[in-house]
């Protein structure tokens, strides 16, 4: 479900404007008015009073000029701004009809003065929210009040979208004028969610205890002969990144002759000698190899 009420948004009136929609199925639209008045926080004031006065409440009013934003009612039900076409409710149509009355002319184009900010993009958050999409079905808004435009029933019952008051069947206003529908939708730009941070590569694990098994048993085995290959060869890689192990013994997984004495050579490298370092590896020299070169040991 979308946003019923617009966080950022005042609340006008007491929240019951409308009531539920009579064709929930189809999809959700936005239709834009003006209010033919100026704008700021005087006329704010006035054209509300006035909606109430006449019962004509929308679903929200918003002054361009100034980003105030304010609701009537809640988005999933109706509004009170249009004419009925015959029997058909038009304020009910769809899954949402959200109604939004601009302090404006449709004389004078508001998006030629406005000064959109957080709150109108809160409201076409909201707006997006029920699943509007950024398009107008109709196509092109009034530029007078004699301008022929689309008012075509088949394509109000069916496409979503947003609407200017023109559009809509029934009704024969010439709201909100000849406003910038592209410059509309960009006020307001689409954002990615965000990418959940990526997660760190799990370092490989090697397991102390089969890593001195290997190192005790493989020397003895046939060549190649493995005991614990996958500890060995992340040990392997290790002593080969460290130039101590030729690349043609560092993948076999065998703890074997060459690779126990590249262990007696990191061993010295840490500053062992003699029976410490023999190239069993001992748990001290083990963490310091998977320190350097990005595995962990498990005791």
């Amino acid at each position: 479900m979308g946003e019923i009420w617009i966080k950022e948004a005042e609340r006008l009136g007491d929240g019951d404007i409308g009531g539920p929609m009579d064709s929930p199925t189809a999809p959700g639209r936005a239709v834009w008015h003006t209010t033919e008045s100026g704008h700021g926080n005087a006329s704010f004031k006035n054209v509300d009073a006035h909606l109430r006065r006449i019962g004509a409440e929308p679903h929200i009013i918003y002054d361009p000029t100034t980003d105030r934003l304010g609701q009537y009612g809640p988005l999933n039900e109706s509004a009170r701004a249009l004419r009925n076409d015959g029997a058909t409710r038009t304020n009910r149509t769809g899954r949402v009809c959200i109604q939004v009355e601009v302090l404006a002319r449709a004389a004078k184009p508001f998006t030629g003065y406005w000064r959109p900010g957080p709150n109108f993009r809160a409201l076409m958050r909201a707006i997006r929210s029920w699943g509007v999409p950024d398009v107008w079905p109709a196509g092109a808004l009034a530029t007078s009040g004699s301008a022929a435009v689309s008012r075509s029933r088949t394509t109000w019952a069916t496409r979503g979208g947003h609407y200017g008051h023109c559009n809509i069947p029934g009704n024969d206003h010439w709201d909100p004028g000849a406003i910038d529908r592209v410059a509309l939708l960009r006020a307001a730009p689409v954002t990615a969610p965000s990418k959940p941070p990526a997660k760190p590569p799990t370092k490989p694990t090697v397991d102390f205890s089969n890593l001195i098994a290997a190192a005790r048993r493989d020397p003895g085995l046939k060549q190649g002969g493995t005991t614990h290959p996958a500890d060995v060869k992340i040990v392997e890689a290790a002593l080969r990144a460290e130039g101590l192990l030729p690349a043609q013994y560092a993948a076999d997984g065998s703890f074997g002759t060459r690779t126990k004495d590249a262990y007696a050579a990191w061993q010295r490298k840490c500053g062992y000698s003699g029976s410490a370092a023999d190239g069993i590896p001992g748990s001290a020299s083990l963490k310091k190899l998977a320190a350097k070169r990005g595995f962990t040991v498990k005791a």
